[in-house]
């Protein structure tokens, strides 16, 4: 062999070597949610959000003194390509995983990240399984479907208890729950809903909805479905042959895509969520950030999925490591500032320390905090 191959090996390796230690400087977090499909656009908050909370995090050293770096998976807000997603995210090794975003896309990978000794904190997923059935590994920003249930169904009960109500849930894990959530917190208060139906998303047309929705003299309907435009179609519809009717929904129904669906239809619909974000003092600088810089207006989960990279870099300080063990620890006994606030996590994982969901009204172009 020659000196110059042999010169070539040696210059070769130490290359490798020399990546394989910037790599290793590097900390991995994974970022899974839906990037294609009918609820892209919460998958667009979501990376954006975490990106911009990485950038934030790195501009100002890093975590232990060392960068962040992202991976990004997509799940299309469906259970079986969550858990490939998932398997992705094993493979290469991520410390954390901001996400998931669709309720059942996070039941089903939560399971797959514990086995592999990771940390997920979902900035969206609001059904009580997610917490309820996972393991110490998982963590949410967001509030729970049982207590949205009650601001919904105490809502309908005080305002529309001598009307018609019709409650239509989508047959995804997050529709369900609600949906059932909302009937029995109405049966606590004594009021039978005039209409109960379930619907497929992705329909091209909801005639047998509108049609029960018609024949049931429905006031106010309460349609719940991860998918805005589903609840939209459904809402543009109904209003032509019920030009009165109120509609209310959940947390899924903040994103825009709700009135590029029903356009006029839409004014007027109410729904709940977490505090607006963009209102609160804490979130002043980075809204105008991701608006200036990212030219994205920061709505719907954007800064929760921020609040979640950046709660999880704060534990892996104050743990002084990102060990998984420890992280946990650091999250169940700790309280971290934030862009929501100052918030802590209970047993189960779901977040302390933030309001209750609230309720927002549609305009002609986007909603507002009523």
């Amino acid at each position: 062999m020659t000196k110059t191959k042999i010169s070539s090996i040696i210059g070769a390796t130490i290359l490798c070597l020399g990546t394989y230690s910037i790599a290793k400087a590097e900390i991995v977090i994974g970022i899974a949610g839906p990037m294609t499909g009918s609820v892209a656009f919460l998958g667009e908050q979501q990376d954006i959000g975490a990106k911009r909370a990485v950038a934030d995090i790195n501009a100002a050293g890093g975590v232990l003194g060392q960068q962040i770096s992202t991976v990004v998976v997509d799940d299309a807000c469906d259970g079986e390509q969550s858990a490939a997603a998932a398997a992705q995210l094993i493979a290469a090794k991520v410390a954390f995983v901001n996400g998931h975003i669709c309720s059942g896309a996070s039941i089903a990978a939560s399971g797959l990240y514990e086995d592999s000794k990771i940390i997920m904190m979902s900035p969206a997923s609001t059904n009580p399984r997610v917490t309820d059935d996972g393991g110490r590994n998982v963590f949410r920003v967001i509030g729970r479907d049982d207590d949205q249930a009650v601001v919904g169904a105490e809502f309908l009960a005080t305002e529309y208890a001598d009307k018609n109500i019709a409650v239509v849930g989508g047959t995804n894990p997050y529709g369900a729950g609600l949906a059932k959530g909302v009937l029995d917190e109405l049966k606590k208060r004594g009021v039978e809903p005039a209409m109960v139906a379930t619907f497929e998303s992705d329909g091209d047309s909801y005639d047998g909805i509108v049609d029960q929705l018609v024949a049931s003299e429905i006031d106010i309907a309460y349609l719940i479905s991860n998918s805005p435009s589903d609840m939209g179609l459904i809402a543009l519809q109904a209003r032509e042959l019920l030009p009165e009717i109120q509609f209310l929904s959940g947390d899924a129904l903040s994103g825009d895509d709700y009135l590029l669906v029903a356009g006029e239809a839409g004014v007027g619909t109410l729904f709940t969520f977490g505090p607006d974000a963009r209102l609160l003092p804490s979130a002043a600088v980075v809204t105008e950030a991701i608006r200036e810089e990212d030219f994205f207006e920061p709505a719907g989960y954007t800064l929760y999925s921020y609040t979640a990279v950046q709660t999880w870099a704060q534990a892996v300080e104050k743990a002084g490591t990102t060990d998984y063990v420890k992280v946990i620890k650091a999250l169940e006994e700790n309280e971290f500032d934030t862009v929501i606030g100052k918030i802590g996590f209970n047993e189960k994982g779901d977040v302390t320390g933030v309001a209750n969901f609230v309720f927002y009204e549609y305009g002609e172009e986007t909603y507002t905090q009523k």
